[in-house]
C-alpha cells in the first residue's frame, strides 16, 4: 500500500508528464512559474500536487477582491435588469472562451484560467465611467493615474490579506497587467524577455501613464490568448445586453458585418474563435485572418458609436463624478482626521504597514473606492451625504468597529 506522501508524489509526476506530452513548445509550462516569494509558502510548488497557476486560479476565486466582482457593472448600470451582464459573469466568459482557445493550441489551460478570471478585478464601481472619473481624481490631487488593469494586478500584490498579497506567479501577474482589452491588433506576440525587474518597472510606469498599460505586452502566449478573448467575450455579449434594455435593435447591427461574424453573440464567438483557432495553430503568437479582423474593428465601432457612448446612458454620469469626488475628499479627511466612525478609517487602519508606509493616503483612498461594489458605493454615498431617518425614536449611533 503506498503511504500518503508516495501518493502525492506519483501525482506530481504524473502532472508534469502530462504536461510535458500534452503543451506545445509555444505554451508555458507550470515548471516555468515564478513567484515572487518562497517564503511563507506552506508547501513550495515542487511539491505541491496543485500545479502553480492552478493554484493561483484558487488564490484568486477565494480572495475577497473576487466576491466582489458579483455586483460590479460591465457595461450597463442604473438598470434594474437581471439578465444584464455583471463583471462576475464576463470573467467567467473570458475564462471559458481562453479555456477552448487555449485548449485548442495546446496551451497552459491553467494560466489562462487565472489571468483570467484575476484580469478584471481592479474595476470600480459604474464600470469604465467609474474608471475615467477615479483616473481623473489622481490627476487633480497629482497623484498619477487610474486603469483597472494595473489596479487588478495592485489588488492581488499589494492589497490583499490586508496588504501582504497573495504572492501569485509572475506569469499571472503580468498576464492581468497586460490584458488590456481596449485595443486591437493584427497579431498578439509575447514579450518573453521579462523577469520581476521588467515587470515592477512596467507596473510603476502604469501608475504615471494611464496611456502605457495599453503599449505592454503579455509574457506568455497564454496571456495573449486572454487579451484577446476578453474582447472576444464582451463584444457580442454587450451587443445583447443592449438589446435587452432596448438601447439597440438587433437590425441596427451594419449588414456588412452581419454576413461575416454573424448578428448574435453565439454566431460572433464561433466566428471568432474558430478563425483565431485556425489561423494560429502551433504558431508562436495569435493573430486573424484579414477579413475577420477587419470586421471585428468594425463591430467594436459600431458598439462605441452605438452602445458605450450612446447618450441615452450617460444622462447621470454627470452626478456620479461628483458622487466619486465626493466620497473621495471625504474619505481623504476621515482618514487623516483618524475618524473611528468612518469605514474608509478603518480600511486604513488594518492594513500592514508596509502598506501604510509605502502608499499615500490619496492613493488609499482610491485603492478603497476601487474595490467598492456599485451598492456598497452608492450606499456609502447616502450614507455619507443624505440625511439619515431617525426612525420612530432616537438611537445613538453605533460606533463601528
Amino acid at each position: 500500500m503506498l503511504r500518503k506522501t508516495d501518493i502525492f508524489k506519483k501525482i506530481i509526476e504524473v502532472n508534469l508528464v502530462r504536461e510535458k506530452n500534452i503543451l506545445s513548445q509555444y505554451a508555458c509550462p507550470s515548471s516555468c512559474a515564478v513567484r515572487f516569494s518562497s517564503q511563507g509558502e506552506k508547501v513550495p510548488d515542487a511539491r505541491n500536487i496543485r500545479p502553480a497557476f492552478f493554484h493561483d486560479t484558487d488564490r484568486i476565486i477565494h480572495s475577497q477582491s473576487y466576491a466582489r466582482y458579483i455586483d460590479k457593472t460591465q457595461v450597463f448600470y442604473l438598470f434594474e435588469n437581471d439578465h444584464i451582464t455583471h463583471r462576475v459573469l464576463h470573467v467567467q466568459f473570458v475564462a471559458k472562451i481562453g479555456r477552448v482557445v487555449g485548449r485548442a493550441l495546446r496551451l497552459n489551460e491553467d494560466l489562462v484560467e487565472a489571468i483570467a478570471l484575476g484580469h478584471d478585478i481592479g474595476h470600480v464601481p459604474y464600470g469604465h465611467d467609474g474608471e475615467k472619473v477615479l483616473d481623473k481624481i489622481c490627476h487633480v490631487h497629482k497623484i498619477g493615474s487610474f486603469s483597472h488593469n494595473v489596479q487588478s494586478a495592485r489588488f492581488l500584490k499589494d492589497i490583499e490579506k490586508n496588504g501582504q498579497g497573495l504572492n501569485l506567479t509572475l506569469q499571472v501577474l503580468d498576464g492581468i497587467l497586460a490584458h488590456n482589452g481596449e485595443m486591437l491588433s493584427p497579431r498578439y506576440e509575447p514579450d518573453k524577455l521579462k523577469d520581476w525587474a521588467v515587470f515592477r518597472e512596467q507596473y510603476r510606469k502604469c501608475f504615471l501613464d494611464r496611456s502605457f498599460g495599453k503599449k505592454i505586452r503579455p509574457m506568455t502566449l497564454e496571456g495573449c490568448v486572454v487579451r484577446i478573448c476578453d474582447v472576444v467575450a464582451y463584444i457580442g455579449r454587450d451587443i445583447e445586453d443592449a438589446i435587452t434594455v432596448r438601447l439597440i435593435k438587433r437590425p441596427d447591427i451594419p449588414s456588412k458585418i452581419r454576413k461575416v461574424l454573424g448578428s448574435s453573440n453565439n454566431e460572433i464567438i464561433n466566428t471568432l474563435v474558430m478563425d483565431l483557432i485556425a489561423n494560429s495553430y502551433n504558431k508562436p503568437f495569435l493573430e486573424f485572418s484579414n477579413d475577420i479582423f477587419d470586421a471585428l474593428c468594425e463591430l467594436r465601432i459600431f458598439n462605441h458609436e452605438n452602445i458605450y457612448f450612446n447618450p441615452q446612458i450617460k444622462t447621470q454620469s454627470d452626478k456620479i463624478a461628483d458622487m466619486f469626488a465626493r466620497l473621495f475628499d471625504k474619505y481623504y479627511d476621515n482618514i487623516k482626521g483618524r475618524d473611528n466612525n468612518s469605514f474608509a478609517y478603518h480600511y486604513w487602519q488594518r492594513m500592514s504597514r508596509r502598506y501604510r508606509r509605502e502608499t499615500p493616503v490619496k492613493r488609499a483612498v482610491v485603492d478603497f473606492i476601487a474595490g467598492m461594489t456599485d451598492d456598497f458605493f452608492n450606499n456609502q454615498f447616502n450614507e455619507n451625504f443624505v440625511p439619515q431617518s431617525f426612525g420612530y425614536v432616537f438611537k445613538p449611533l453605533p460606533n463601528r468597529v
